[in-house]
């Protein structure tokens, strides 16, 4: 795949870079399970990032690079259903946007969405939210999550709305989430191992080591590459290859980047949890990568 950005693409990426670098720090002895980005979502709101699919020459490639590199904040902030799927099929309606596919499970971002989309099937439903509609849950999968009430449910709106299209965009948005939660944490790792020593030497000098971080650093490659090309294509075949192998890669990879951080990866003091457990969290979302294997053979063989 040839592909590289145009100088207003790149443009647009720094830009999108030079902000998320204001808000890479992680507040000292923060020990949390997540942390919300208020001040990031109101500087990506005024910055106009959130219109970059209206762009003709931006696009959905420009939006999932948008995506990848919020993602790579230690803050979590509803950015995916924002860029992708709201200009797309609801610009008038207030965000926060919450996405839901399973309606009787936690659903991430719904204690700050303002508005929620409903896939399910072939449908597409709308739900205004207000006080009393969701109930926090706590959990320890670095996103906000919340529960719906069966009255804000019981409101809920069809709408014109190809549902085809929506868990096209929402499996794109996803992996690049994946994506870039994956480069932050790998980077993190990177460089713990560089600077902790073992037997007098620093870990990342190990062969065993180097060999199995080289190998996540592939699956994230990969990964960014199917990426940009389900989002050029506008392929729904090639987007549901994309999540698949997302949410495959990110299980193996969060498994490793833990394993060496050796006893700091299990602390909440660290900030790798931030990123991995986020990935945790999106591994079974839309079903998970065998559902999105499974669509991908469908749409490959003519029977979707």
């Amino acid at each position: 795949m040839d592909f590289h950005f145009t100088e207003y693409q790149a443009t647009v990426e720094s830009a999108v870079i030079a902000l998320a670098d204001r808000h890479r720090a992680v507040p000292v002895h923060q020990a949390s399970f997540h942390l919300y980005g208020d001040a990031l979502d109101e500087e990506i709101a005024a910055s106009g990032f959130h219109q970059v699919l209206q762009d003709v020459e931006l696009g959905t490639v420009t939006a999932v690079g948008v995506i990848m590199e919020i993602a790579k904040v230690p803050a979590s902030v509803e950015i995916m259903a924002s860029t992708l799927i709201r200009p797309t099929f609801c610009p008038d309606v207030p965000r926060p946007l919450a996405l839901i596919d399973r309606p009787d499970r936690p659903v991430r971002f719904l204690p700050h969405a303002k508005s929620a989309l409903l896939l399910d099937g072939d449908k597409v439903s709308l739900i205004e939210l207000g006080a009393g509609d969701v109930t926090p849950v706590e959990s320890l999968f670095a996103y906000p999550y919340g529960t719906l009430s069966k009255s804000a449910l019981a409101r809920a709106k069809p709408i014109k709305a190809d549902a085809n299209e929506l868990r096209r965009l929402w499996q794109v948005g996803m992996a690049a989430e994946i994506c870039g939660a994956l480069d932050a944490a790998l980077a993190l790792t990177t460089d713990y191992v560089t600077q902790r020593h073992q037997f007098g030497k620093a870990l990342g000098s190990f062969q065993a080591v180097q060999h199995r971080l080289a190998e996540v650093a592939v699956s994230s490659h990969a990964m960014k590459w199917l990426i940009y090309r389900a989002a050029f294509s506008g392929s729904a075949e090639q987007a549901a290859l994309a999540c698949a192998y997302a949410q495959d890669a990110a299980r193996q990879a969060c498994y490793d980047l833990h394993q060496f951080s050796g006893a700091n990866g299990l602390t909440l003091e660290y900030s790798l949890h931030f990123w991995t457990y986020r990935m945790k969290a999106l591994l079974s979302e839309l079903g998970g990568a065998g559902s999105q294997g499974l669509r991908a053979a469908d749409l490959a063989w003519g029977t979707a």
